[in-house]
């Protein structure tokens, strides 16, 4: 992995890392800046550099920096009913990535974030279930009914901001 690669993945980590915390805790499930930063990233790096750009930011939460959401961290955090989201963002960053490397056309950009989105409230929601031991009816009420709206403002807005980053700076190969 070159030099460039390594510093950029660096820096879309610490963006993680910074921003990702923000949220408005709304219920169990915080409405937090996690997802704008991971699309953001994915567009930025593409697929393989975004995944491995998030798993860094999943496994620094993880051993207890705090984060995650409103400044948390640890497994124990990774393994509460919030957990499947913060997992289910990996897929966000490898599909999202993949789109961004394969094409520079918005609306399939936005195809990408919106599957990968909803892969993300399955298993988030489903984790919601297990952990908590309610239906998918109160998951859908609690996990994902708020959140719609917001995520495609992040989605928008990292579609713009992101493919404006991309266009100013020179191409990982």
């Amino acid at each position: 992995m070159k030099a460039k690669a390594i510093t950029r993945i660096a820096l879309m980590t610490a963006l993680m890392c910074v921003f990702a915390p923000l949220s408005v805790p709304i219920g169990p499930v915080p409405i937090s800046l996690t997802g704008l930063t991971v699309y953001l990233c994915s567009i930025i790096l593409g697929g393989k550099y975004a995944t491995i750009s998030y798993c860094i930011y999943y496994l620094l939460g993880i051993v207890g920096l705090p984060v995650f959401s409103n400044y948390t961290g640890g497994i124990a955090k990774a393994l509460s009913p919030t957990g499947g989201f913060l997992f289910g963002y990996i897929i966000v960053a490898l599909v999202c990535g993949i789109t961004a490397d394969k094409t520079s056309k918005k609306p399939i950009q936005f195809l990408a974030m919106l599957c990968s989105t909803v892969v993300l409230y399955i298993l988030g929601s489903a984790w919601y279930c297990i952990v908590t031991k309610s239906d998918l009816g109160n998951a859908f009420t609690v996990c994902v009914a708020p959140f719609i709206a917001v995520d495609i403002i992040k989605m928008i807005i990292a579609l713009y901001l992101g493919n404006e980053v991309k266009k100013r700076i020179s191409p990982l190969k």
